[in-house]
């Protein structure tokens, strides 16, 4: 993985400050190529090809083509094969194989990519830019247009080293009320975008045009036996496995303890003989249920210990909080509010001392229908569609009275957004709209079944710009490139053709995943119920030394911009019931206190 930085004009001096402030990205070396129409910058970290021949910017064998990329594209070799006779090659990279791959077919050469990628390629004889962006979103690309400047980076500070207005998007801060993220292709700053996953975009003539080069299949679901399609689905996530272990630096496996990581852990012993693998816990005491929060942690140790790896684990406390909340949402670029990104922060740091690449189950929830959302929905689907006297008798009503004929988005909104009486005690009205209901209104997909939908949309929105965005940004604070087979085109596609009654139901979750691995894992993992990945943010809040930093953050002194935004002492009092315990108020204190450490960090303005 690297850092990419550029624009369509002369200035080196910009240009290395782009560099410079991206340099955690790509820590093994940095240039930049730049002429009269353009400014490419680039920040590497050695993954495949190590020798300078493989450094970036890199020209094409005639000097017309001139690439910045980050990425790994896993497929390269079949393509280098396939253009050896039109093509002289000069490295053993895969950024070369980019170059001439776009020789060859023009834009169209990200359609025969399979991998992760980011990359902006100048044509100096036609005087055009293109960028592109992979087909599922794992690494980001921003950029300012204004018309007549085109600036891009794999992260919004560098665009932020120009001068670049810094207001608040008012509806992505809507957005991030909503959903504690800002789906694309907005951010938090009224004026850069990201470009969106399986997106590509040309510069000429002073034309910017975005266009998408590639759709998930809307293929009707196969009609083929569970046992065949787990049959299958085992082989393709066991070939993407295979595709990612390439690499020219260590190469270990993110591991939680549950199916997805689990699963990718079993397809890469087959492979390799002994894996590191790494997972995170937390310091607590008896009191703040230290079993609970650190059961993945044991769970991956154990899991470990059956496939024979070397594990790796790292116990965090509330001092990692203090120590580096605002270097983490510094690195974020816009507010994520996810406690966890404390544990991933520190995780990544850890894990740098002894690989370079990870392996991560990332995916698995969204493609196979892992979130006990998908499963309450089913259960609510099947309510719904239940006579009243049935109800009754079975006594639902009560249990089921709020989702009482709530279906399609209407449902999708009482599990995925935040609720508006909370939102109006803190907010200031005049900042409150509706746009994030029109913005996911617009997403969902009508004519396909309830979990369909749900599944589809967190696809486009939650994996990409809330999951991916906080994995790619704490493992690239540390140089970590984080790898994610189950995301691979190839699986996506066919999970995409798997019957979603092959998935979920009212009793169970990521049904073919469990059967397509059944006679392989370990069978305690069977017997575990479903968690997702916690943090004890809650208990923290309520430690001394945190509530003090976060009473200061979430007052009106704290950042002047922000004074008339919300309600301070409707705050203090939600802050002060958290820590009496009268109520659970993480949510709402976790999303203002990284909005305020964000605001000042990058002195926006309303």
């Amino acid at each position: 993985m690297c850092a990419i930085n550029g624009f369509n004009f002369n200035n080196k001096e910009l240009l290395l400050k782009m560099n410079e402030v991206t340099q955690h990205r790509g820590p093994d070396g940095t240039g930049h190529f730049i002429n009269d129409n353009i400014s490419l910058g680039h920040n590497r970290l050695n993954i495949i090809d190590l020798s300078e021949q493989a450094s970036q910017p890199m020209k094409s064998v005639d000097g017309n083509l001139i690439i910045t990329y980050n990425g790994e594209i896993y497929n390269f070799k079949k393509i280098k094969e396939q253009l050896k006779d039109k093509y002289n090659f000069k490295s053993d990279s895969d950024t070369e194989v980019i170059l001439a791959a776009y020789q060859e077919w023009g834009g169209k050469c990200v359609e025969y990519f399979e991998g992760i990628f980011a990359f902006a390629i100048w044509d100096e004889k036609n005087k055009e830019l293109f960028l592109a962006r992979d087909h599922i979103g794992v690494k980001p690309l921003y950029y300012f247009w204004d018309g007549n400047r085109l600036i891009f980076s794999s992260e919004i500070k560098a665009i932020l080293e120009h001068d670049v207005p810094r207001f608040l998007d008012k509806d992505a801060f809507n957005l991030y009320l909503r959903v504690l993220y800002v789906p694309g292709p907005k951010t938090m700053f009224k004026d850069i975008s990201k470009l969106m996953p399986a997106h590509r975009a040309i510069l000429k003539n002073n034309q910017f045009v975005v266009e998408k080069y590639w759709e998930e299949s809307n293929e009707k679901p196969v009609e083929k036996s569970k046992k065949e399609l787990a049959r299958e689905l085992k082989n393709e996530i066991c070939q993407a496995t295979k595709k990612q272990l390439i690499s020219d630096r260590p190469l270990g496996v993110y591991l939680s303890g549950g199916f997805d990581s689990t699963s990718i852990l079993n397809c890469v012993t087959k492979i390799r003989d002994k894996v590191n693998t790494f997972s995170v816990g937390y310091e607590l005491n008896e009191e703040e249920e230290n079993k609970k929060f650190n059961n993945d942690a044991e769970l991956a140790k154990r899991t470990a210990d059956y496939y024979g790896a070397d594990h790796n684990n790292l116990y965090i406390s509330e001092n990692n909080l203090l120590e580096d909340l605002e270097k983490i949402v510094w690195h974020l670029d816009e507010p994520i509010s996810n406690p966890t990104t404390v544990a991933m922060f520190s995780l990544a740091k850890f894990t740098k001392q002894k690989v370079s690449v990870v392996l991560t189950g990332d995916g698995g929830d969204e493609l196979f229908g892992g979130y006990k959302r998908y499963r309450y929905s089913k259960m609510v689907e099947a309510y719904n569609k239940l006579p009243q006297w049935l109800r009754k008798l079975l006594n639902l009503n009560k249990k089921f009275k709020r989702m009482d004929n709530l279906l399609g988005f209407a449902m999708f909104k009482q599990f995925s957004f935040q609720k508006n009486d909370i939102l109006k005690q803190v907010i200031n009205e005049k900042y409150l709209n509706m746009y994030a209901q029109d913005f996911f209104n617009s997403h969902w997909k009508k004519g396909e079944s309830f979990v369909d939908s749900f599944m589809r949309t967190d696809r486009s929105t939650w994996l990409v710009d809330e999951c991916l965005m906080r994995a790619d940004k704490m493992g690239m604070a540390h140089g970590l490139e984080i790898r994610v087979p189950l995301l691979d085109k190839r699986v996506v596609e066919m999970a995409n053709r798997i019957p979603v009654s092959n998935k979920v139901n009212v009793f169970d979750t990521k049904i073919i995943l469990k059967e397509a691995f059944k006679r392989e894992l370990p069978s305690f993992l069977y017997h575990q119920p479903k968690r997702g990945w916690i943090s004890p943010g809650a208990k923290w809040l309520r430690r001394p030394k945190i509530y003090e930093m976060v009473e200061k953050i979430l007052s009106e002194e704290y950042y002047s911009p922000t004074k008339n935004l919300f309600d301070w002492q409707a705050i203090k009092k939600i802050l002060q019931n958290h820590k009496d315990k009268k109520e659970y108020n993480l949510i709402i204190i976790w999303n203002l206190l990284i909005f305020q450490i964000w605001a000042k960090k990058y002195k926006v303005v309303l």
